[in-house]
């Protein structure tokens, strides 16, 4: 079901009833996709990551689920919170933290926590008898675009020195965690750090600092040309991998991506068009500040198309609201002639778009609309 948009949406009568620009919420995409990834992964609880898209209507279907809970700030925690998931089903990932940040999850009852230095590590000397961490180890990854490695973890050189003065000083470390980054392009580097990060189990085990946890982190790609990714077949090297872990080692993973982004479909409107050098510009209602902002913080070109449109197409430009002559969508985009009013439909916009859109210029965020396509007629739930 890795559909670019909502089977049998009726996009104008979407706009006319709840307005332009609308992101529409597939909760059956939602709900496909942590199933395909739970049949991938065998035997590794999943995380949701909320970072991409931390809207209760994705929260609610995967607790629905029985779906686990990836966390890194005090909004985050809240969320949780106010959808009522049980703390044991939640991490706290973020390496970095305030005081305030560990107290604000020990409070909700979240108690597991991610660090990869001895300045987060000396942090909890005085949450010892509640906090438990995982200690991340930095596998860089030059493939993906977004090198997760770069900013966070620990050399594997540094694990045992680690663990030696968490002992010391009487913090219970139960994991190691690794993330390489988003949107991989294949599997390699994946195994590479489970490989390493089996080794290291041992290593620490033989020394008598024993751990029960290994989280695999995120990165599982999605096709954003409308492809089908074979999720099954992308994680069979994991699996592989996975097999030669230690007995005993509670597995886990943190998806995002993977999860949300094939969920959320954008509409927005043609506000205005002009002729400028030889092309036509279509000025839409969303834009680069608005639900495309993850062209920008992502590097993602996400399909876009204008579904209503006939005739000839011809070489345009869509631009966002926005006075910024940086808010271009397209510069060079083959579409139809378009008309004020006219809708331009952008599909795979679920990671990482509304979650970092602003409101730049009071242009206003996009509502999102919560339907479910699994129901006998699509109609909105929330």
């Amino acid at each position: 079901m890795n559909s670019q948009f909502v089977p049998g949406m009726d996009y104008r009568g979407l706009v006319a009833e709840y307005g332009s620009p609308l992101l529409v919420l597939d909760q059956a995409a939602v709900r496909h996709q942590y199933r395909a990834l739970s049949a991938a992964l065998p035997g590794v609880t999943l995380h949701y990551a909320l970072k991409p898209l931390p809207h209760m209507g994705v929260v609610e279907t995967l607790k629905a689920e029985g779906a686990s809970f990836d966390l890194a700030t005090n909004g985050e925690v809240d969320l949780m919170r106010d959808a009522q998931i049980n703390p044991s089903d939640c991490i706290h990932t973020h390496p970095i933290k305030r005081d305030g940040d560990i107290r604000h999850a020990l409070a909700f009852g979240c108690n597991i926590f991610v660090f990869d230095n001895p300045v987060e590590l000396h942090k909890f000397v005085a949450y010892k008898e509640q906090a438990r961490l995982l200690l991340r180890v930095s596998f860089p990854n030059p493939e993906t675009k977004v090198d997760l490695s770069k900013k966070f973890g620990c050399t594997p050189e540094m694990v045992l020195p680690l663990l030696r003065e968490a002992q010391a000083l009487g913090i219970q470390v139960i994991g190691l965690s690794f993330h390489v980054g988003s949107q991989v392009p294949n599997a390699r580097r994946h195994v590479e750090a489970i490989e390493a990060c089996n080794s290291l189990l041992r290593q620490a085990d033989a020394e008598g600092l024993p751990l029960q946890v290994l989280d695999i982190g995120g990165g599982f790609p999605v096709d954003y040309t409308g492809g089908e990714l074979d999720i099954h077949a992308f994680c069979a090297p994991i699996r592989s991998a996975l097999a030669n872990t230690p007995h005993g080692i509670r597995l886990l993973a943190e998806p995002g991506r993977f999860i949300s982004a094939p969920a959320m479909t954008s509409i927005s409107s043609v506000m205005g068009k002009a002729e400028r050098f030889g092309r036509t510009w279509y000025y839409l209602d969303d834009g680069l500040y608005g639900s495309y902002s993850g062209q920008l913080f992502d590097h993602i070109d996400y399909p876009k198309s204008a579904p209503y449109a006939k005739g000839e197409a011809q070489p345009a430009v869509l631009a966002g609201p926005t006075c910024d002559s940086i808010d271009v969508i397209a510069d060079d985009i083959l579409l139809p002639q378009l008309e004020v009013g006219d809708l331009i439909v952008g599909g795979m916009m679920g990671a990482y778009t509304w979650a970092s859109a602003t409101e730049f210029n009071f242009f206003r965020k996009a509502n999102i609309l919560v339907v479910d396509s699994d129901a006998a007629a699509l109609k909105a739930v929330a």
